[in-house]
């Protein structure tokens, strides 16, 4: 069984997670979550310098 997983981007992990769960269409339970590279806040605090990524794969079911 081949492993589904997919890399996203987001202004932070929250919203990266939440792109990827849309993507594949599964809820939260259903995958494994890594943060590849948290964000980095620009100049003075300012979001967007560098986007947060995680690697989302789905959670194989024994049968």
């Amino acid at each position: 069984m081949s492993k589904t997983s997919i890399e996203v981007e987001g202004r932070d992990e929250e919203e990266a997670i939440k792109k990827a769960l849309k993507i594949l269409k599964l809820p939260r339970s259903k995958v494994k979550i890594e943060v590849v590279s948290e964000e980095e806040k620009g100049l003075f605090g300012m979001p967007g310098a560098k986007p947060a990524k995680v690697r989302v794969t789905l959670i194989a079911e024994n049968m």
